[in-house]
């Protein structure tokens, strides 16, 4: 099963276009001039003006996006689908948040539908979507950071394993141990598999080979061990049945795991797990550092594919708990085996279902309490073009072993110890950093709150920014991660970190969402409006002006006793006396408007102003841009007590 990462690199902004004021300046302002008239939030009026049945593309986006920052995706889900009815060019960004609320709320195929036509978009704006090449290339990259050498110690037979413990190495072999009667596999002709162990100094030299003393080894097949910490307990694997010794020669052979117990210098008292089974095989056991864990692999019935690795935790009277399957980010359809778990509670395994160089291939990743990192191919040598498997390290010494049937063995299968030469944690690091500022003054904003959410959508690191408004977070490089801005009083944004970068710089502009209404401020830009917009040389407001109107009227419903001076502005062009009296004339349509809908003709003034005030140079005579000409084109809602 090919691992296919999507690569999301669409840092997106909202259509909010507010201007903000400093919480300082507004205070001093406030005790020297003005009383507080009231609180508003920009939310609010984006819902009241929806459900009156207004609609444009930047009302809906608004609306969407303020459930969906808030969890509420029931909602979020109405107004995206609102969006998608109005708008066809829309920004990937919102297919893929439509799809993750679809989801939420359980309806799957539709998520899968729109989450395809994300994908579609990708490609459309040629986007990467990784295949197996450049998987390949990213195995590559992983490559050479080992050095691997074959072990004096291997057969002609099947030699595999590498548990390391108090300067023994202890493995699993078919060699011949000199014995007169020499029982065999009937399903390989081999002798059976028994557990050995071999000194090795400190400068790699190896001792005699031995087998375990004790009742571990019998008749049948033994393999893959493990011992605790405390060097009282091992954990090992075992057959009790094959074709050959069965009556029944169809049978099938089941593997199980036991115990023993180390009592003067032999494992004894072999007993048989709670998490064995008649019907399916338990095989490889693996502990973590502290011993208070086993992790193993079965083709029980709950597996996803042929073999799975679980793990179960270790009660303090050596009891098993429930058996927990790792999930489908580790365990596919094929076949995931021989689990190894350092001190650094890291899982290396083997598996066949990933992507890799061929047969079963050894992947990595980091455990931690949500679950696992990004998983990954440690790359070659310890993975080639056949089996390699039964993967061990020392991260103190950065020494270990490997189990293949590569080419130029001497047997079967055979062990190899090797040297990482660079941490596979180099590989896997990188961070994630930027600014935070304020989207009307372009201050930054200290205490912004940073949150990454990884691929399976919970949350992956908290950060909050610095008083210069700056944020950094490692994180892991093989993991596509959605970032989130947050801060009190403002819009939620969010941007989105693709996999595979040492470094990626994501900034954030936020827009204000609540704002403290005081004498002499402009609704217009607390609101986001620049122009009520009016046809060529008229004064009748058009539809699209409506749903802007609608934003005032609805914050002068909630405070009637406001007072509201409607300006009216043009641009150079056209005679200056001409100018004046079309936009008085508009200023005061606007006013009627807003008293059609029922506010009292005492709480509105309006007048034009013509082409008085221009905010920048394009005065008659001047040549300017039309975008320089818009500036000039505005309508001011001014605030005031109510008189």
């Amino acid at each position: 099963m090919n691992i296919r990462y999507f690569i999301y690199i669409f840092l997106v902004t909202f259509f909010l276009c507010l201007k903000g004021f400093s919480q300082e300046s507004k205070l001093e302002k406030a005790n020297r001039e003005y009383e507080k008239l009231g609180f508003i939030k920009a939310s609010e009026i984006y819902e009241d003006v929806a459900k009156k049945g207004y609609s444009s593309p930047e009302l809906f986006i608004k609306l969407a996006n303020t459930y969906y920052f808030n969890a509420k995706y029931e909602d979020a889900v109405k107004w995206y689908g609102e969006l998608f009815k109005v708008e066809k060019n829309i920004l990937p960004v919102y297919y893929m948040r439509y799809s993750q609320c679809l989801k939420a709320i359980g309806e799957d195929e539709k998520a899968k539908e729109v989450y395809n036509k994300y994908v579609e978009q990708l490609e459309n704006k040629d986007e990467k979507v990784f295949s197996a090449s450049d998987y390949l290339n990213i195995i590559e990259n992983n490559s050479g950071r080992y050095q691997i050498t074959a072990l004096p110690i291997n057969t002609n037979g099947i030699d595999f394993g590498g548990t390391y413990h108090d300067g023994e190495l202890m493995f699993s072999s078919t060699r011949d141990t000199g014995s007169i009667i020499k029982r065999t596999s009937a399903w390989d002709g081999l002798t059976f598999l028994d557990l050995y162990k071999v000194e090795v100094d400190s400068a790699g030299n190896y001792g005699k080979v031995r087998e375990l003393k004790g009742d571990v080894n019998t008749k049948f097949h033994e393999s893959t061990a493990c011992i605790t910490p405390d060097g009282r307990t091992i954990y090992f694997t075992r057959n009790n049945m094959t074709p050959e010794m069965s009556k029944d020669r169809k049978a099938i052979q089941r593997l199980k795991i036991y115990s023993a117990t180390f009592i003067n210098g032999k494992w004894t008292n072999v007993k048989d797990l709670s998490i064995n089974g008649d019907n399916y095989s338990t095989a490889h056991p693996v502990l973590n550092s502290t011993g208070d864990k086993l992790y193993f692999v079965s083709d029980r019935p709950e597996s996803l594919g042929a073999t799975d690795i679980f793990m179960a935790d270790i009660h303090s009277d050596g009891s098993l708990g429930r058996v927990e399957n790792l999930g489908n980010k580790i365990n596919t359809l094929g076949r995931e085996s021989f689990p190894f778990i350092s001190d650094r509670n890291e899982l290396y395994f083997s598996s066949d279902g990933h992507f890799g160089l061929g047969g079963y291939d050894v992947f990595y990743t980091q455990l931690n309490k949500k679950g696992h990192g990004s998983l990954i191919n440690v790359g070659k040598p310890i993975n080639s073009e056949l089996d390699d498997v039964t993967f061990a390290i020392n991260t103190v010494t950065h020494k270990g072993f490997i189990s293949s049937n590569r080419p130029g063995g001497e047997g079967y299968d055979d062990i190899y110890s090797f040297i990482e030469t660079k941490d596979i944690r180099e590989l896997i690091k990188s961070r994630i950093y930027g600014k935070v500022t304020d989207k009307s003054t372009g201050n930054p904003l200290s205490g912004s709150t940073i949150t990454l959410y990884g691929e399976d959508g919970n949350v992956a690191a908290v950060v909050a920014t610095n008083a210069e408004g700056d944020y950094s977070v490692e994180t892991d490089r093989f993991i596509a991660y959605r970032v989130r801005a947050t801060k009190e009083k403002y819009s939620a944004d969010e941007g989105y970190a693709s996999i595979g970068k040492e470094e990626q710089e994501i900034n954030f502009t936020l827009a204000m969402d609540e704002y403290d209404l005081f004498d002499g401020d402009d609704l217009a830009k607390i609101l986001g409006i620049k122009e009520i917009h009016f046809d060529f040389d008229k004064a009748i407001i058009r539809p699209d002006a409506e749903v802007e109107l609608q934003k005032i009227l609805t914050v002068m419903n909630k405070y009637p006793q406001l007072h509201i001076d409607i300006r009216s502005f043009t641009d150079s062009r056209g005679n200056d006396n001409y100018n004046e009296i079309l936009s008085d004339k508009r200023a005061k349509s606007t006013m009627g408007y807003l008293i059609k809908k029922g506010i009292p003709a005492s709480n509105l003034s309006a007048k034009g102003y013509g082409e008085r005030n221009l905010l920048n140079k394009c005065s008659n005579g001047v040549k300017c841009t039309e975008e320089q000409h818009q500036q000039n084109r505005r309508s001011e809602f001014i605030i005031s007590k109510k008189k």
